[in-house]
């Protein structure tokens, strides 16, 4: 593993560290399960807690510095580093809260939160697949194809790019919660409504982004495939659709999130007994905040995985492009 010229850290200290806070942090976790120290020994375990803080800000931080050889090992590094980050922040939120003594229904803590998922499996199985597997999927994909299927047109035709254009920005400011009862109203409680809406909510962002990203072709590429005698179409899937991918993609992983926050927030206003806004609403009314969490921790982890699956596409589509291959280097 070869460092950069201005890191003089050996990367097994950057690990060494890393492990010295995990040991602290299972002592002050230990440590809280005891009345007697979460009553008199506060200043020690926050003591002990921002220990661990630096100890992994700086054996992350000086790990970052290191560039193995193996692509391979720089992914594992970053995901390590990232791994890391984000449980360093779920033992800050499981200590103060425990520490300070946090009431449950403002919020729990994130072990009180990893029971629930546990203990909920069958619930939250069956909410992610009404909300994510039906009402997502079909709307994502109806959005995103519509919306590149317009951007051809309006791409094609002029008239159709200058009308389309403000009027998509003019949508695109509409409230969800505006639009999503009327949605309910047009196609019932099922999960054709939410569809809808996720429809609505991810076409704009595609036609938009499809539109910049077959302008951004250079003149001299164009002229260049006009001297070939090619025609539009040619010129289109040959020049300007492989130079509009960067722009695809980036609608693409946009809609990712936006599908998802869509679907939730419109069974808020009408879905059968099941499906993840329609047991985040109806949990908070019955003040079972760990489910509310234990719904939002599992509609976080759908939405990363969507999202990286769809990075991990564009990186395999797009191998190609600079703006790839410099990320890789």
């Amino acid at each position: 593993m070869s460092a950069q010229p201005n890191s003089t850290i050996p990367a097994w200290r950057s690990l060494a560290a890393v492990v010295v806070a995990v040991v602290i942090a299972a002592f002050v976790l230990h440590a809280l399960d005891d009345p007697a120290f979460v009553a008199g020994r506060k200043g020690a375990g926050l003591t002990l807690a921002v220990a661990v803080w630096f100890l992994a800000w700086w054996g992350n931080a000086s790990l970052s510095y290191y560039h193995p050889k193996s692509l391979t090992l720089a992914r594992l590094r970053d995901g390590f580093v990232a791994l890391s980050f984000g449980l360093v922040l779920l033992f800050f939120w499981e200590v103060l809260v425990r520490l300070f003594e946090v009431p449950f229904i403002l919020l729990p803590p994130p072990s009180a939160i990893g029971v629930r998922i546990a203990n909920s499996i069958p619930i939250l199985a069956a909410d992610v697949y009404q909300t994510i597997f039906k009402a997502v999927i079909a709307g994502y994909a109806m959005g995103c194809l519509s919306g590149f299927a317009v951007a051809i047109l309006a791409d094609r035709f002029l008239f159709l790019r200058r009308g389309l254009l403000p009027i998509g920005n003019m949508v695109s400011a509409l409230p969800i919660i505006g639009v999503a009862p009327i949605m309910v109203m047009w196609f019932g409680f099922d999960w054709q409504s939410k569809a809808a809406v996720v429809t609505i909510m991810t076409f704009f962002p595609m036609l938009v982004n499809t539109v910049a990203g077959l302008a951004a072709t250079g003149q001299m590429e164009r002229d260049l495939m006009r001297t070939y005698a090619s025609g539009y179409w040619q010129s289109l899937f040959k020049l300007r659709l492989p130079e509009a991918a960067p722009f695809i993609f980036n609608a693409l992983k946009i809609n990712s999130t936006l599908a998802l926050i869509g679907a939730i927030v419109a069974e808020f206003f009408g879905t059968p007994v099941v499906g993840m806004g329609f047991r985040i609403s109806t949990e908070v009314g019955r003040m079972n905040i760990d489910m509310v969490w234990a719904e939002i921790a599992v509609a976080a982890l759908c939405g990363s995985v969507f999202y990286g699956v769809i990075a991990l596409i564009e990186r395999a589509v797009t191998f190609w492009h600079p703006s790839v291959r410099g990320g890789q280097a």
